[in-house]
């Protein structure tokens, strides 16, 4: 009878381990039938992503439609045709934006990785639900690729997100300018700089801040009731320098921008510890049309001031942004920041030994010079792997640079942009391979065509 019972009651067991089986089964054969719409999305971007533009442009999914057919390519400059695969051949190189494709070929090898689907529900709200604008998460993430990178200090720091650190910048002043003064905080910034600082204080400008150009104009100022907000650029915007604070005191306080301070572009050599620290994720991955910064805040009363000015501004950055952020950084911290700081330093270490090759075989130009420096994270002694080089037009009778490249179908950035003069130029290095390859070429046949070729500088 017991022998009865005891297999009635193993029998009764495997039905029941049967019958639950079945049920995952169902449930997850039900759940993968209710996300059809995943996979229509997904092979709606893999059709997309495959359209190859003859590897001279790129297809996007939110490109041109064109009488119901898939978007068309969008070529890179210099390139044309249906598939971008015709050279302009008089076409000007174009060393003149920053927009950092360079980074471009590493997400297109991390595809899945970094791969993000959205649904149409998603964050809707106004707020996170914790009534802030702030996810969490990419909190999170941003302090821990801040401790394996080592250029930031994030303990006991207040962070803030922005459209891309540009939206940062006027917060910042705004924050660090006194309310109802009789004198506006003179806002400062040291030659050459990057022109933003300047167009946007002026744009903006109210009666709490004003901007006064050069930093050195006030170096020795006795006038201590005035108050200074000073930039500082760490490494330069155009020049690669790491810039320190030049204006010191009670009166003076200093907005730091970080932007370029990672492996791929300088040498990390200490975290950055400083009140007010700006950061974007541009140049650190590449994406700058995601439009996503970060500001470090050592203040309350400062963090509190940049918090209003940002809730009255847009009230926070767009949640999809912060999702693209929080993906695009775990795909980073997967190795440790390894693996894509690796490629980009590679790459720009690699443009700025060519681009300087040339440049030594020549009288007519030069380029700013960037001792070798060792890295905290490379652990080792690293060239220098600037994001611009920062050209001068060595001839006495050649005062402005830009027209003596344009003239040679090379576009780049003129010196009084940055408030320097104009027999320097800012040559971007972070653009697409095409458009460095063509960079190089036109150069080359400049150096090449100057007088007495053959006495040029030895290399």
């Amino acid at each position: 009878m017991a022998k009865i019972q005891s297999s009635k009651y193993v029998l009764c067991l495997v039905s029941s381990l049967v019958l639950n089986l079945i049920s995952i089964i169902n449930l997850y054969v039900g759940r993968e039938w209710n996300l059809n719409w995943s996979s229509k999305a997904a092979r709606e971007a893999e059709a997309v992503a495959a359209i190859s533009c003859s590897g001279h442009g790129r297809a996007y999914l939110d490109g041109i439609v064109v009488d119901g057919k898939p978007p068309i390519c969008e070529c890179n400059s210099c390139y044309t045709g249906p598939d971008c695969s015709q050279p302009l051949p008089d076409c000007a190189a174009n060393a003149d934006g920053g927009d950092p494709l360079f980074l471009e070929p590493f997400w297109m090898q991390n595809a899945a990785s970094s791969a993000i689907l959205v649904a149409g529900w998603h964050r809707m709200s106004y707020t996170y639900t914790d009534d802030s604008y702030i996810s969490q998460e990419l909190d999170r993430h941003i302090r821990k690729l801040h401790a394996i990178v080592g250029n930031a200090v994030t303990e006991k720091r207040f962070m803030i997100f922005g459209a891309g650190s540009t939206q940062l910048l006027n917060a910042a002043v705004h924050a660090l300018s006194p309310d109802n003064s009789s004198l506006p905080a003179k806002v400062v910034a040291t030659t050459p700089f990057y022109p933003v600082y300047k167009r946007q204080t002026d744009y903006f400008q109210s009666g709490d801040f004003e901007f006064f150009g050069d930093t050195s104009l006030w170096k020795n100022s006795s006038d201590t009731s005035m108050n200074f907000v000073e930039f500082v650029t760490a490494p330069n915007n155009p020049d690669g320098k790491m810039n320190k604070a030049v204006l010191q005191g009670p009166y003076a306080k200093q907005i730091y921008d970080h932007a370029y301070y990672w492996p791929h572009f300088a040498a990390i050599s200490a975290p950055a510890d400083e009140d007010v620290m700006l950061f974007t994720l541009s140049k650190m991955t590449g994406h700058a049309g995601t439009r996503f910064g970060w500001a470090l805040i050592k203040d309350e009363a400062v963090y509190e001031r940049m918090i209003n000015h940002m809730t009255l501004n847009t009230m926070g950055v767009s949640r999809d942004s912060q999702l693209r952020a929080l993906k695009l950084l775990k795909v980073v911290l997967q190795s440790r920041g390894r693996e894509i700081f690796e490629f980009g330093y590679k790459t720009m270490q690699n443009r700025w030994e060519k681009l300087s090759k040339i440049v030594s075989l020549s009288n007519r130009f030069s380029l700013q010079e960037i001792a070798p420096q060792y890295c905290n994270f490379f652990h080792k002694v690293r060239p220098a792997s600037p994001a611009y080089g920062w050209l001068k037009c060595e001839m006495e009778e050649e005062k402005d640079c830009h027209e003596v490249l344009k003239a040679g179908k090379i576009n780049v950035r003129e010196g009084n942009k940055f408030s320097a003069d104009n027999r320097h130029v800012r040559v971007s290095l972070i653009r697409r391979q095409d458009d460095f390859d063509l960079l190089l070429q036109r150069l080359t046949k400049f150096v090449s065509e100057e007088d007495g070729g053959g006495d040029n500088k030895t290399m």
